[in-house]
């Protein structure tokens, strides 16, 4: 958080599926929460769920509301069936939002179904942000790049932002030991990270969130301030690349 603060980062994006995450922002955001927008988010579906995790989380993060609160992991139809149907989290979402506890509703999730699922929740309501993966990797599917870029230029016309993760993802782990708290492989070295974020921020999105493993952040944060966009040459060059790594998602 000191390294954070000292590189002025300003948006936070956290949810109580990340480990103690919460706990351990909470005494930061106790004396630090004017700096931040703070998203959150929750995997509930029901309302009454949905309605105690919301609760639960501003207690753990020790503050009166969220900048942005969203649905977490939204990958398939049938979740996104489950929030938005009578009875659904979204109705506690926005009896939130009317009590003043969160600003903003967004949605994420992350799959090669994704960019389809979220062109379908912005269909059905009118969120604020999404949050979805883009890598120079996933950008070989062709399927994926045509859906997310789709999935772009909605979010351009309506200005809806656009959080982007897994940015310097390198694919699962599969058997190999897991050397990083992440879920899945990330690049680790320096060139690579460059590569990635050089990608990622070359897409009209917002931003992107930094991948979960602390050791890794200060690589992000140079990679980042060291960005350079990337033609659509170089771009192209970069996916021709993807071969060379396993996919994430199958």
């Amino acid at each position: 958080m000191e390294l954070v603060i000292t590189s002025g980062i300003n948006h936070i994006d956290v949810a109580p599926g990340y480990g103690q995450a919460e706990e351990r922002l909470g005494p930061w955001m106790e004396t630090e929460r004017k700096r931040f927008f703070l998203g959150c988010k929750t995997m509930q579906r029901t309302k009454e769920t949905a309605h105690d995790e919301l609760r639960h989380s501003l207690e753990l993060l020790r503050t009166d509301s969220f900048d942005l609160y969203q649905f977490h992991a939204v990958c398939n139809m049938t979740d996104l069936d489950l929030i938005t149907a009578a009875g659904g989290a979204l109705e506690a979402i926005l009896r939130a939002r009317e009590e003043g506890l969160l600003k903003y509703i967004g949605i994420t999730g992350h799959g090669l179904e994704v960019p389809s699922v979220l062109i379908e929740a912005l269909r059905r309501f009118d969120f604020d942000s999404v949050l979805f993966p883009i890598n120079f990797i996933l950008y070989s599917n062709s399927g994926y790049r045509q859906r997310a870029e789709e999935l772009l230029a909605q979010c351009a016309n309506r200005d809806i932002g656009t959080m982007i993760i897994k940015s310097i993802a390198k694919g699962p782990w599969g058997e190999k030991q897991k050397l990083n708290t992440t879920w899945y492989q990330p690049f680790t070295d320096k060139e690579w990270i460059q590569k990635g974020i050089n990608f990622a921020l070359s897409q009209p999105i917002t931003g992107i969130c930094t991948a979960g493993d602390v050791s890794l952040l200060p690589f992000v944060l140079d990679a980042c301030e060291n960005f350079q966009e990337l033609n659509s040459f170089e771009q192209s060059e970069l996916v021709s690349r993807a071969s060379d790594f396993e996919p994430l998602f199958n």
